[in-house]
C-alpha cells in the first residue's frame, strides 16, 4: 500500500458524506475534513497532511503562500507534485517503509498491532492482567489504512515505553494547536494551508529537501540507535533536516505480513488485508535539545533563557481559557511560546488575509499520567490579536480576568467544601469537578470579552474597560453562587446541616463583594465610569 496513491484517507464532503480518496483530493473543494473513526486519528491524519504539504508544496514566501490560498492547485497538479515523493510512503513490504525501521528486526519481539494505540494496555498490563479499564483485544486486526495512521500518531506524540523505548521528539502526549477558518464549512484545502509555514519564515528556513533524504524520512536510512556511550546516543537538531520534526521516528517498528480479509476492528470497514502484528525493539532515536516542532507550544524558564524549552501537554481537567493566553500570544516574561503556526498566522497571514471574522484556534492532545492516558481533550477558542506595541496592554487585562476567575473558582470549591463537611481540610478525594463546573460556566462569557478588550486597547485605553469589568464581575459573581448552590443544596435533607450551609454561602458571598481580585474589578470598573 502506497500512502501516497491509495485512496486510503477518509475525508468529510460538505455534505457530510464520507469518501475515501489519496492525499491529492485535498484540492477538492467540497472536501471539508477528515473522518477516521477516532479523534486522535483525526488529529493524527491532519497533522500527516500539513507535514507533507510542508514538505513537499510550501510555499517560498508570504506571495507564493497567498497565490496557493487565491488558486489551489487542481488534483492532477497535486499528483504530479508528489509523484517523486512517492518511494518514501510505502507502508509494507521489504524495502523501506513508513516511519518503520530499515532493519527487518527479525530478531525483536512481536507485539500485536494494538500496541500502535495509545491506550492499549502494555506488555506489563498484559502479563499482569491490569487492563481493568482499557481492555486487550482491542483493534488486534486493523486495515492498512487504520494501521498507518496509528503509526504516524504513536510515532508523533506516542510516551515512552520502557526501557530503552524512546518518547517522541516533542515529548509524550504533546499538545497540537492549528489556526482554523471562521467558517468549518471551509474546504479542507484552506484550512491545512493556514497552517503551513513559507520558507522564508524567520524561524523555520532550511534547505531544499528531497526525496531520498534520511535525514528528513529516517526510514529510509539505518537508524541512528541510541546505545549508551555511542555517538549517536543522543539526536539533536544539528543532526537532521528541520523537516525531520514532522517524521520524526523514535520507536523501532517494523508491521507484520498481512493477512486477509476481514473487517478492521477500528474503523469497521471489509479489508482484503489485515495487520494483526508487529515487531519492536528500543534503542530508537533518542531525540534532546532545542527542538521546536511548528504545530506544538512551547514554554521555557524565563529565569533559565539558556535552557531549552519543552513543550505544553494535555492535563487534567482538560483545556480552558486558563490556558488560553499561553496557547495564543507570545510572552517572553512568561515564558510562552505559542506552535510557529499560531504565530506566523498573527503576524503575517491575518494581514494578507485582509482581516475579516475571527478564526479558531484548534487544540488537541492527551492527557498522560506515568506515560498512559488519562483522557484525550479536542477544544476550540476564538483567535484574538492586537498589534505588537499594544500587546503587554491586552496581556494585563487578560491576566485581569483570569487571576479573579481563578480565585473564584478556588473559593467556590471551598465553600462547597465547607458546606458538606464539618472539617473540610480533613475531606479527603478530588474535588476538581467543582472548580470545573465553574470554568464551563464561564468559559463562553470570557471569550466574549476578548474581543471588547482587544478593540479598547488598540483605541489606546490604557486600563481594563469598565463594561469588560462590570461584565467579568457579573459573570464570576453569578456563576460562583450557581456552582455553589446546586452543589451544596444537592445533599438529601438528612446529610445536609443548614447552619453549615449558609455560612459557607455567606462567607463565599463575602469574598465575592469584598475579595482582592474581586474588589480590584469593581474598583477599576467604577473609576473608568466616573471618567
Amino acid at each position: 500500500m502506497n500512502l501516497i496513491d491509495e485512496p486510503w484517507l477518509p475525508f468529510r464532503r460538505r455534505d457530510g458524506e464520507r469518501v475515501y480518496a489519496p492525499p491529492s483530493a485535498v484540492t477538492d473543494p467540497d472536501l471539508v475534513d477528515l473522518a477516521f473513526p477516532r479523534a486522535d486519528f483525526t488529529g493524527a491524519g491532519w497533522q500527516l497532511l500539513i507535514a507533507l504539504l510542508q514538505t513537499v508544496l510550501a510555499p517560498a514566501n508570504r506571495k507564493d503562500w497567498l497565490r496557493l490560498w487565491q488558486e489551489p492547485p487542481s488534483r492532477q497538479a497535486l499528483e504530479a507534485d508528489l509523484a517523486p515523493w512517492r518511494d518514501a510512503f510505502e507502508l509494507l513490504g521489504d524495502g523501506p517503509c513508513f516511519l518503520q525501521d530499515l532493519d527487518p528486526l527479525g530478531d525483536a519481539r512481536t507485539a500485536p498491532v494494538a500496541s500502535l494505540l495509545i491506550e492499549s494496555p502494555g506488555e506489563q498490563g498484559l502479563k499482569q492482567n491490569t487492563d481493568h479499564f482499557v481492555k486487550r483485544g482491542l483493534g488486534e486486526a486493523m486495515c492498512p489504512a487504520c494501521a498507518a495512521v496509528a503509526l504516524y500518531n504513536y510515532q508523533a506524540t506516542g510516551p515512552a515505553g520502557g526501557t530503552g523505548y524512546r518518547v517522541g521528539i516533542r515529548g509524550g502526549g504533546p499538545l497540537t494547536t492549528l489556526v482554523l477558518p471562521p467558517d468549518s464549512a471551509t474546504s479542507l484545502w484552506h484550512k491545512l494551508l493556514l497552517n503551513i509555514l513559507p520558507r522564508d519564515h524567520r524561524r523555520f528556513r532550511y534547505p531544499d529537501p528531497r526525496p531520498t533524504d534520511g535525514q528528513i524520512f529516517p526510514w529510509l536510512v539505518p537508524t541512528r540507535t541510541s546505545e549508551k556511550g555511542s555517538s549517536t546516543q543522543v539526536t539533536t537538531p544539528e543532526d537532521v533536516h528541520p523537516l525531520h520534526l514532522f517524521w520524526a521516528m523514535p520507536n523501532r517498528i517494523r508491521l507484520g505480513s498481512p493477512e486477509g480479509p476481514g473487517t478492521c476492528q477500528v474503523c469497521g470497514r471489509e479489508a482484503s488485508k489485515l495487520l494483526r502484528n508487529l515487531r519492536m525493539t528500543n534503542l530508537g532515536y533518542n531525540y534532546d535539545g532545542p527542538f521546536r516542532h511548528p504545530l506544538t507550544p512551547y514554554r521555557f524558564d524565563p529565569k533559565k533563557p539558556n535552557e531549552p524549552p519543552y513543550s505544553l501537554k494535555g492535563q487534567q481537567g482538560g483545556l480552558g481559557y486558563r490556558h488560553w493566553e499561553s496557547l495564543a500570544l507570545e510572552d517572553p516574561e512568561q515564558g510562552h511560546l505559542p506552535a510557529w503556526v499560531v504565530q506566523d498566522y498573527l503576524e503575517t497571514k491575518r494581514r494578507l488575509l485582509q482581516g475579516g471574522r475571527q478564526p479558531r484556534l484548534w487544540v488537541f492532545g492527551y492527557d498522560l499520567k506515568q506515560n498512559k492516558p488519562r483522557g484525550w481533550y479536542s477544544t476550540e477558542m476564538p483567535l484574538i490579536a492586537v498589534s505588537e506595541d499594544r500587546r503587554d496592554l491586552f496581556l494585563y487585562g487578560i491576566r485581569q480576568l483570569d487571576q479573579a476567575a481563578v480565585k473564584a473558582a478556588k473559593r467556590t470549591q471551598d465553600a462547597v467544601k465547607e458546606a458538606w463537611f464539618a472539617r473540610p481540610r480533613d475531606a479527603k478525594g478530588d474535588f476538581g469537578f467543582i472548580q470545573h463546573r465553574f470554568w464551563e460556566a464561564t468559559t463562553a462569557e470570557f471569550y466574549a470579552c476578548l474581543p471588547q478588550l482587544a478593540q479598547a486597547v488598540e483605541a489606546g485605553q490604557t486600563g481594563l474597560p469598565s463594561a469588560v469589568a462590570r461584565r467579568w464581575l457579573e459573570v464570576v459573581s453569578r456563576a460562583a453562587n450557581e456552582v455553589f448552590e446546586s452543589l451544596a443544596l444537592a445533599a438529601d435533607e438528612q446529610g445536609m446541616d443548614l447552619r453549615r450551609v449558609i455560612a459557607a454561602r455567606n462567607g463565599l458571598r463575602s469574598w465575592l463583594s469584598g475579595g482582592r481580585e474581586m474588589k480590584r474589578l469593581r474598583q477599576q470598573a467604577e473609576q473608568e465610569a466616573e471618567a
